[in-house]
């Protein structure tokens, strides 16, 4: 039912950056708040207020200040946003208590004051927002429900042309723009028009499951790439605070392994909320910007919508819980062992009909578990057991989602992670492929020479800064020498020649720790030309001293395994002839390269080794390096 409103509140919010359409899109905090009070039955202004915001990160220039009047020590100086809005609070509810049960609801100017300025900023500065922040009235809208005839209104000189009204600014901005807003909001009242539909902002996010069969339209859909590996749907809920999203609207994407890639589409309610969610790009969650991009509903539905019977009739218990991903549990690990893990302090929700396994085809456990909690309270208290032992095994747990529950279990279920491949013939031992570094002629590369040689991942990652954003999947190869230590070099494939050679000339020589790390653009086959000997600078390649033709094959040493040609990189790794010995002055053993993780393998291929064997290693720590592999086997002739 309708509900009539004793008063409006008017409100407004400056930031030193973009205004109009853009207001909000560049991060910029608050520094001006302004506010007007109008009594409906009355149609009179009864309180007008302005206060500044003190600004955390954002540079007031003295041009904003002059243009406000006033010096920025005023800014500098004033309260922050959380004390700033409860004053306003209590300033409107002492408005309010000359008239017995009276109530109030805000009134705009558009959409962009509250979800993309207040919302947003309040949930960055972990500001609880009152109730009636979540409830305004769109004054343009309320135009258009009024004045059905008039054209859309894009600013408040749109609305009083047409009730030719005089606005002309003769007040400092922001203050003038809502003495505006008071005019027309009077002039609608005096003509009879019923303030009684507010539109709402989605207050918390809504956890659900998405058929297979549904039609998403691709108008409300978008990509956010960047996230921190262990960011939840509730996190990414957050990053877009003031915007509708859909129930279930958020999936995170995993990679091959099944482990979260950074990336996660979100389904909005309508087509205004995704336009404004695209504006978010490049906005900060915690300290990484993400990249929003327009995406499509079939995307959606691919990684939302699963096909797992098992996974649906889980998540079918799913009434509003928390759901807990376990990794790393033993093999053995039965639904008791999960909730003794848990035990009494953090019951699982339906007991056992709570906890569901992730399975290979053969029914073989993968180490893999989801959990249902009742409360954010119990699965927050959950999650303080992370990396507790179960048995002799830590047990890694990650907030989970709907999709991702769907994903994984679709993904072991029907696309093994390790395809099992056909039946190994005589004399071949089964292998998993190297990922292939890649070949052509394109520079989308880059080459670090120099890096320490405990350097991990996580570390070249840090180094390149915002570059890592744009490596490809599966896209950093550490190199290793003969014996299978690393060789101080890795190749980087980035997703474009331009971003590489962006990242070459302001990565190179930087430091990582106390050594400079030279970075250097380059190809696919000048990456193979290294491998074999060459070197590589910013002047160009330099063949290997006394180097062999290119087509010559040699085996540098019994049982190596050397970098495949690049005519292998699409098919099974081919078993290297053995030649007879090279010309001391023409032999230069070649490096070998190890694609660093994560690394998921999509197809099995075979290798016939050379007095030598290779063998699979199963149940490795997640944390495992390269370093701890070699080590492991010391002493065996690895």
């Amino acid at each position: 039912m309708a509900t009539a409103y004793n008063y409006l509140v008017v409100l407004w919010c400056a930031t030193p950056g973009q205004r109009g359409p853009y207001l909000g899109s560049d991060e910029q905090e608050i520094v001006l708040l302004v506010w007007m009070v109008i009594d409906v039955e009355t149609n009179k202004v009864v309180s007008f207020q302005q206060s500044y915001v003190r600004a955390d990160h954002t540079e007031v220039t003295e041009e904003f200040c002059s243009e406000l009047g006033i010096k920025e020590d005023s800014i500098k100086n004033a309260e922050p946003l959380e004390s700033v809005l409860q004053q306003i609070d209590n300033q409107v509810r002492n408005v309010l208590n000359s008239t017995e049960g009276a109530t109030f609801c805000i009134c705009t100017d558009g959409q962009l004051q509250l979800r993309q300025c207040l919302h947003p900023q309040s949930a960055g500065k972990n500001i609880e927002l009152p109730e009636h922040y979540y409830r305004f009235f769109d004054l343009r809208k309320e135009f258009r429900r009024f004045h059905t005839l008039a054209p859309p209104p894009n600013s408040l000189k749109d609305m009083a042309e047409y009730l030719k009204l005089d606005i002309s600014p003769n007040t400092m901005y922001a203050t003038g723009d809502v003495r505006a807003m008071g005019v027309i909001i009077q002039r609608l009242l005096s003509d009879g028009h019923k303030f009684t539909s507010p539109e709402h902002i989605q207050s918390k996010f809504e956890t659900g499951t998405c058929d297979k069969h549904e039609v998403v339209d691709s108008d409300h859909v978008i990509k956010a790439r960047g996230l921190p590996w262990q960011s939840s749907d509730k996190d990414v809920a957050k990053f877009f605070k003031g915007l509708d999203i859909a129930k279930g609207g958020v999936a995170l994407c995993l990679n091959p392994q099944g482990r979260r890639n950074g990336e996660a589409l979100v389904r909005f309610t309508c087509t205004e909320h995704r336009d404004l969610a695209l504006q978010r790009h490049k906005h900060h969650l915690g300290h990484r910007y993400i990249e929003v991009y327009k995406a499509t509903g079939e995307e959606f539905i691919k990684i939302a919508a699963g096909s797992s019977s098992e996974a649906s009739h889980f998540l079918a218990r799913d009434n509003g819980h928390i759901i807990v991903r376990m990794r790393g549990l033993p093999f053995s690990a039965t639904a008791k062992d999960v909730i003794a893990f848990f035990g009494d302090d953090y019951p699982v929700s339906g007991g056992e009909e709570g906890v569901l396994f992730v399975r290979y085809p053969d029914g073989r456990s993968t180490g893999d578990a989801f959990v249902l909690f009742a409360s954010e309270e119990h699965a927050t208290a959950a999650l303080g057991k992370h990396k507790d032992n179960l048995g002799s095994r830590y047990i890694e747990l990650f907030r989970s989602t709907t999709a991702e529950v769907q994903q994984v279990l679709s993904r072991y279920q029907q696309h093994p992670l390790i395809p099992n491949g056909p039946p190994p013939t005589a004399g071949t031992v089964p292998m998993l492929p190297q990922q292939m570094i890649t070949t052509g002629s394109m520079r989308d590369c880059i080459r670090m020479r120099g890096l320490p040689f405990s350097a991990t991942v996580e570390d070249i990652m840090k180094f390149l800064g915002e570059f890592a954003h744009y490596i490809r999947p599966h896209g950093v190869h550490m190199v290793l020498n003969q014996q299978g230590r690393p060789s101080g070099d890795a190749f980087i494939q980035m997703i474009s020649a331009e971003k590489a050679l962006h990242a070459a000339q302001q990565c190179h020589r930087k430091h990582m720790g106390e050594r400079y790390i030279e970075v250097f653009q380059c190809s696919g086959d000048e990456m193979n030309f290294v491998l074999m000997g060459g070197t590589l600078n910013r002047g160009g390649i330099s063949p290997p001293a006394g180097a062999i033709p290119a087509q010559a094959q040699f085996t540098p040493y019994p049982g190596a395994i050397p970098s495949p040609p690049a005519a292998s990189v699409m098919g099974p790794i081919p078993i290297p002839q053995r030649q007879p010995p090279a010309p001391a002055a023409y032999y230069h053993p070649p490096l070998y390269y190890f694609p660093s993780p994560p690394v998921s393998p999509t197809s099995q291929a075979y290798y016939s080794p050379h007095n030598g064997a290779v063998v699979r290693m199963r149940g490795l720590p997640f944390t495992t390096s390269v370093n701890d592999i070699v080590s492991f086997f010391q002493g065996y002739g690895n």
